[in-house]
């Protein structure tokens, strides 16, 4: 093999197609456009999605859904998880060094959810009204 007879595959080539020059070349006249219309002008395109002035597909159909952008910085802690905590004073930091609540959190709420048995107090925690009650009724508080 030499550089002056390498050739490429075949079929791996073929000419350019020419149209709009004449009847012979099998694309004059409206030189495969059709006819009429906006696509057969020149820059007659429309923008994708665009469907001739009826209202689009994703302007017809309802919006729904919503992603919260502070969802990482909140964290919710159940009763139940605070009555296996070693210490009896909790706030923001214990629940972090237990891997209760992520490191990204910056506001914690505790729920009624669980059995608490043992006395805590909390502090620098929301709490809900059912969970506070629940603290209060075996002897823990809230700050």
């Amino acid at each position: 093999m030499q550089l002056n007879n390498i050739q490429p595959a075949e079929g791996a080539k073929h000419a350019k197609r020419r149209v709009g020059r004449g009847i012979g070349s099998g694309l004059g006249k409206t030189a495969g456009r059709g006819h009429k219309g906006q696509k057969s002008r020149a820059g007659g395109f429309h923008k994708v999605g665009f469907e001739g002035g009826q209202m689009p597909l994703q302007r017809r159909l309802p919006k729904r859904g919503f992603k919260s952008q502070s969802k990482p910085f909140k964290a919710e802690v159940r009763l139940g998880d605070l009555a296996n905590l070693p210490v009896a004073e909790i706030d923001m930091l214990a629940l972090k060094q237990a891997g209760l609540v992520s490191e990204l959190a910056r506001s914690v709420r505790v729920i009624k959810a669980g059995e608490l048995s043992k006395k805590v107090m909390l502090k620098g925690i929301a709490v809900t009204a059912g969970a506070k009650a629940a603290i209060e009724a075996v002897g823990g508080s809230v700050e």
